[in-house]
């Protein structure tokens, strides 16, 4: 679970009064924890009672949703899904966010763009760069694209703002969304 626009908005007024990189990674830790908590609430009943904010050691639930977090500064929580996924032997990651679909270039700038329903994780580091800071809004991290693709894995980009289209991934239809691999 991410930070979003809340943690963006609160690390770029924390830059404007010099509070160093550490510290508004931190400011998006916490926001991101805080996202989980609420997201954790609407799956009560069938999501592990805790956070999991270590991606690394792995819990013993019996519970079909966990609902993860930021770890620590340096971190995005896109790289913390991965590390996740690393250590429970998941194959695909479902991240959502807030575009229909990975565009070629951005298209806030590029009324051009074209929308991607699938790429190849070689391509997709060619449009995202190398470089990670805390607050970066990208469709999913340069280092956590890097160790996706050392890894193997598939990542769906879905809009959760419409949820049926998650619906329609994991029911095995058509969806609207970008599969990166």
């Amino acid at each position: 679970m991410g930070g979003g626009k809340p943690a963006r908005f609160y690390q770029k007024a924390l830059l404007e009064f010099g509070v160093k990189e550490k510290e508004r990674d931190w400011m998006g830790i916490n926001i991101s924890r805080l996202n989980a908590e609420v997201v954790k609430s609407v799956f009560e009943k069938n999501a592990y009672n805790k956070i999991i904010i270590d991606p690394t050691k792995k819990v013993n639930a019996n519970k079909n949703i966990l609902v993860g977090a930021g770890y620590k500064p340096g971190w995005s929580t896109d790289y913390v899904s991965v590390l996740a996924a690393k250590t429970y032997g998941i194959k695909t990651i479902i991240n959502l966010t807030n575009v229909d679909y990975v565009y070629d270039k951005n298209p806030n700038q590029f009324p051009d763009a074209k929308p991607l329903t699938e790429i190849d994780w070689k391509s997709f580091q060619n449009i995202v760069g190398n470089v990670w800071t805390p607050g970066l809004s990208m469709p999913f991290d340069p280092r956590a694209s890097k160790l996706a693709t050392k890894l193997k894995l598939k990542v769906i980009m879905i809009n959760g703002k419409n949820l049926e289209r998650l619906e329609d991934f994991l029911n095995g239809k058509q969806f609207i969304g970008t599969t990166i691999q």
